[in-house]
């Protein structure tokens, strides 16, 4: 797989009839190693032990309903209280992060409604914050441990 600018991690990985599986800590199963499932495993890594996102407050490949399409979002993040905080979408490492991928969490965004948006490829990642009131998002240098989301947030 491809070198990735998140922090390596141990990952487990298995091979059955031919394919390579990786353990998902959240969904706690092995599931197909792709290019975008390396992203995310490690995105799922860097955010709780690195930035102390608790697992149990994780969602992976949830479904939402955008106007009458069913999508699914890559990985969501949720308070306490089951509010969603931070919504990413992953990208394979070759796949460029370009406005469309942005307009694309920005649009799945309008229905779950998280204050924190993260797009990233693995090697490229760049994280917003979304004004409620206005629905304008604002770039930001890095993106916030879950602490500091959620006493901004209440949650």
């Amino acid at each position: 797989m491809d070198q990735l600018s998140l922090p390596a991690y141990s990952y487990k990985l298995k091979d059955y009839e031919g394919k390579t599986f990786i353990l998902d800590q959240v969904r706690r199963k092995y599931v197909v190693l792709t290019p975008e499932e390396w992203v995310r495993q490690h995105l799922i890594h860097w955010l709780h032990e690195h930035l102390q996102y608790p697992l149990a407050l994780m969602s992976v490949e949830r479904g939402t309903k955008y106007n009458t399409l069913q999508k699914r979002t890559d990985l969501r993040v949720y308070s306490s209280e089951g509010i969603p905080l931070l919504l990413v979408e992953c990208k394979a490492p070759q796949v460029p992060i370009t406005e469309a991928t942005v307009r694309q969490v920005a649009v799945y965004n309008q229905t779950i409604a998280a204050p924190y948006l993260l797009v990233s490829n693995g090697r490229e990642h760049y994280c917003w914050h979304v004004q409620a009131e206005t629905n304008q998002i604002t770039p930001l240098p890095v993106l916030p441990s879950f602490q500091e989301i959620s006493l901004k947030t209440g949650g």
